[in-house]
C-alpha cells in the first residue's frame, strides 16, 4: 500500500482526508466537503497476507475546489460504516 500511496502523492494526491459525520475533512486545510463535492478518481484494494482482517481500500479522491488526497477504510466486518456510507454517495469521475 505504501508504494501506491507514494505514487499517488507524486501525482498530486497530497491531502489526507477523514470522514466526520456527513463531511470529508482535509487534515491539511481543514476544509470540509459534502459527498456532492467529492469525486472518486480510483480505488485500490489490499488484502492482508497473513490476516484477512487487514484488508483495506485506498481511495484516491478529488474535490470541487481541486484538493486531491486519500482516504483509507477497511472492508468487510472491520469497515468504518460512516466512512463507507460517505464514500458510497460520491460520484466516480474518470480523468477528473
Amino acid at each position: 500500500m505504501s508504494e501506491v500511496m507514494n505514487d499517488l502523492e507524486k501525482k498530486g494526491f497530497t491531502h489526507n482526508f477523514r470522514i466526520v459525520g456527513n463531511r470529508m475533512i482535509s487534515n491539511e486545510t481543514k476544509n470540509a466537503f459534502s459527498p456532492e463535492d467529492v469525486y472518486l478518481i480510483h480505488q485500490y484494494r489490499f488484502e492482508g497476507e497473513s490476516n484477512p482482517g487487514d484488508s483495506s481500500i485506498l481511495y484516491a479522491l478529488s474535490t470541487a475546489n481541486g484538493e486531491k488526497g486519500m482516504v483509507i477504510n477497511s472492508y468487510g466486518v472491520d469497515a468504518d460504516l460512516n466512512t463507507s456510507d460517505f464514500l458510497d454517495r460520491i460520484e466516480e469521475k474518470v480523468n477528473h
